[in-house]
């Protein structure tokens, strides 16, 4: 569906260049975005691999354990179908962590590792209200440093990428708490229903 809608615009844009006369600025636009899209990915592509292994490497010194420690009594209450301590919790822990820092990158592949370790303990096919929470958590995460947007903001260049802290602190949180009643609110309904 996104091809066409892609499709869709570049044919829009390539009649609305000839139509206006403005052929030979499309075709400049069109180099300056694929030369501005490289660097982008280059600038994008240094903060993920940074982040991706301090992640990793802060899972290996046992660093995400530790967290996992610190932050089950509240896992266990938003996520009770898994027990304290156990691989489940201690991936969506570093799924946290990383969501936490603003690291959505490297979240991903910890947000998977997260759903196949609560995936081996899920008795059926359809997912427990453990597994939907962890889906609220990683999506509607909390973010104290923003990294990859305020990589995208000084890639865009922005003087000041972090002025934007307060609006997402204050955003993110509302977002989670919402997503946490709305799937608490899920639970029930699908305990009673």
């Amino acid at each position: 569906m996104l091809g066409y809608i892609w499709m869709f615009m570049i044919i829009v844009s390539f009649f609305c260049s000839v139509i206006t006369g403005n052929i030979e600025n499309l075709a400049i636009s069109i180099t300056e975005g694929a030369d501005k899209a490289i660097k982008l990915l280059l600038s994008m592509a240094g903060v993920m691999c940074l982040w991706t292994g301090i992640m990793k490497i802060a899972d290996k010194s046992g660093l995400t354990a530790l967290l996992a420690k610190l932050l089950s009594p509240v896992l266990c209450r938003l996520m009770p179908d898994y027990e304290k301590g156990s691989e489940a919790l201690q991936a969506v822990a570093a799924n946290i962590t990383a969501n936490f820092l603003g690291l959505g990158n490297a979240a991903t592949p910890l947000g998977i590792k997260a759903m196949k370790e609560m995936t081996k303990h899920n008795s059926n096919d359809t997912p427990n209200n453990s597994m939907i929470m962890f889906v609220v958590l990683n999506t509607a995460s909390m973010q104290l440093i923003p990294s990859t947007i305020a990589a995208l903001r000084h890639a865009a260049g922005s003087e000041q990428p972090y002025s934007i802290l307060v609006y997402i602190w204050v955003s993110s949180a509302a977002a989670l708490i919402a997503g946490i009643i709305s799937a608490k609110l899920f639970g029930l309904w699908r305990k009673n229903g």
